[in-house]
């Protein structure tokens, strides 16, 4: 259980980082993303490829590298 606990609250942190780096990059979030897809009438937002990059690809990774560093924290200080 604990195992879990540091790898959520890795992930957490790292998804925190990840979305202020992307708004200090002008890259879209998945709040500004999502905002986009449910939007009626006119769609103001241009999504350009490279959020669409940032979103589907670089985004998941990241988080994937989240969990990587919580499980190694959790060998690291447990085992």
């Amino acid at each position: 259980m604990m195992r879990l606990y540091f790898i959520g609250i890795s992930i957490l942190i790292i998804a925190i980082l990840a979305n202020a780096l992307a708004m200090k990059l002008g890259l879209k979030t998945w709040y500004a993303f999502i905002e986009f897809l449910t939007a009626s009438g006119d769609r103001e937002i241009i999504i350009s490829i490279i959020d669409y990059i940032w979103l589907f690809i670089l985004y998941p990774l990241t988080l994937g590298c989240g969990y990587w560093l919580g499980d190694k924290l959790y060998q690291i200080l447990f085992n």
